[in-house]
C-alpha cells in the first residue's frame, strides 16, 4: 500500500461559497481534510497544512517552505499531492519542478469551484490527484497538475480561462496524460529535467509585456531599482520597439540579465528580425532568450538560477535549454 501525503495550501479548493451572498472565502476548516481516508483508495494518506492563503497571496517564499518540506520528507512517502489555488498554481508547480529533488509523484491540483457549489470539482480533482500519485507510472516525470481528467507538465501548463473549469491546459504540447475512470493512462514523458539546490530566494526579479508604442520610461524606473534580473515578455517570435532598445542596452551594459519570451502562447522566441528591436539585434545586445517558457515561469526560473550564478553564459545556457 502507498503512503501519501497531502499538503493543503488553501485556494478554492479549501473554500466554500456563502448561500445567500454568493461570496466565495475561507472557512476556520479545511472542507476536504480528513475526507481522504474515507475514499477506499489503495493508500494510508496523511495530511498536513502548512499554511492556507490565497493564491493570488503565494510568494516564492510559500513555493521554497513547500520544496523544502517535500525534500525533508520524501523518504518518508511514496508521493505528494498538493492542493493549491488555481490563480498562481502554474508558477507553484513550475517552481517545485524546478527545486524539488525527488523522482516519486509530486502532483498539485486545485478546484475552480469550492466544495459547495454546484458543480464543484474539488473533491474530484483530489480524487484524481491521489490515484494517479499513486501510479506507478508518475514516477520520473517531473511535478504533475491534475485537473479536470487531465495530468499535465509544470512546465507546459497553464491557467487559460478565468471560470472555467477546464481551465488548465498545455497549449504547445497538450496534456502528458489522462486520468479515466478505472486507469490513469500516459501517452508520452518527459525528456530530462534538471532542479537546483537553493536554500532562499534573494533575488528581485521584474516582469515585463511589451506592446505597441512601448518606449524606455519604464525599463529607466525599473533600471532605478536595481534589479538582480529583468523578463520581458516580447512581441511575437521575440520583437521589441526600437524606443525601448537604448535604455535595454544600459541595463545590459550593467551586467543585469535579460531574459526574453514572446507575449504569445504558442512558440519560442527566436533571433529571425534583424531590424532595430528585433530578434536577431536583441540577442546581439546580450539579451537571454527563454525555450518556450511564459514570463511568469521565466521570472521564477530567474530568481531561482541567479542564487546559484549570476554568470552571463551559464544562465544563456540554461534558458537555451528545452526544460
Amino acid at each position: 500500500m502507498k503512503n501519501i501525503l497531502i499538503i493543503h495550501t488553501g485556494g478554492t479548493i479549501s473554500m466554500l461559497e456563502n448561500k445567500n451572498t454568493g461570496e466565495v472565502t475561507t472557512t476556520n476548516r479545511h472542507p476536504l481534510k480528513d475526507l481522504s481516508n474515507q475514499l477506499e483508495l489503495p493508500a494510508q494518506i496523511d495530511e498536513i497544512i502548512p499554511f492556507s492563503v490565497p493564491s493570488p497571496q503565494i510568494t516564492p517564499q510559500h513555493m521554497l517552505q513547500l520544496a523544502k518540506k517535500i525534500n525533508e520528507l520524501a523518504d518518508d512517502y511514496d508521493g505528494f499531492v498538493v492542493t493549491h489555488g488555481t490563480d498562481t498554481l502554474e508558477e507553484t508547480a513550475y517552481f517545485l519542478d524546478l527545486v524539488v529533488e525527488t523522482n516519486k509523484p509530486v502532483i498539485i491540483t486545485g478546484a475552480m469551484r469550492s466544495t459547495n457549489e454546484i458543480g464543484s470539482d474539488a473533491l474530484y480533482n483530489l480524487i484524481s490527484s491521489l490515484r494517479t500519485t499513486a501510479s506507478d507510472q508518475a514516477w520520473n516525470k517531473g511535478v504533475l497538475v491534475v485537473m479536470n481528467d487531465e495530468i499535465h507538465t509544470a512546465r507546459n501548463v497553464t491557467k487559460t480561462s478565468t471560470s472555467n473549469v477546464a481551465t488548465f491546459q498545455s497549449p504547445q504540447y497538450g496534456p502528458i496524460g489522462i486520468v479515466t475512470k478505472d486507469s490513469i493512462i500516459f501517452h508520452h514523458t518527459i525528456l530530462s529535467r534538471v532542479t537546483y539546490s537553493i536554500n532562499e530566494t534573494t533575488k528581485n526579479v521584474f516582469l515585463l509585456k511589451a506592446y505597441a508604442g512601448m518606449n524606455g520610461q519604464i525599463l529607466e524606473a525599473i533600471h532605478a531599482l536595481k534589479p538582480d534580473g529583468i523578463v520581458i515578455e516580447g512581441l511575437g517570435q521575440g520583437n521589441l520597439p526600437i524606443d525601448t532598445v537604448s535604455s535595454l542596452q544600459q541595463i545590459i551594459d550593467e551586467n543585469i540579465p535579460v531574459i526574453l519570451v514572446s507575449r504569445c502562447y504558442q512558440g519560442i522566441v527566436q533571433p529571425t528580425y534583424g531590424y532595430d528591436g528585433g530578434g536577431k539585434d536583441l540577442k546581439d545586445m546580450g539579451v537571454i532568450f527563454a525555450n518556450g517558457l511564459t514570463g511568469p515561469k521565466a521570472r521564477l526560473k530567474l530568481l531561482i538560477t541567479l542564487e546559484t550564478t549570476t554568470n552571463h553564459d551559464a544562465l544563456k545556457e540554461t534558458f537555451e535549454k528545452s526544460y
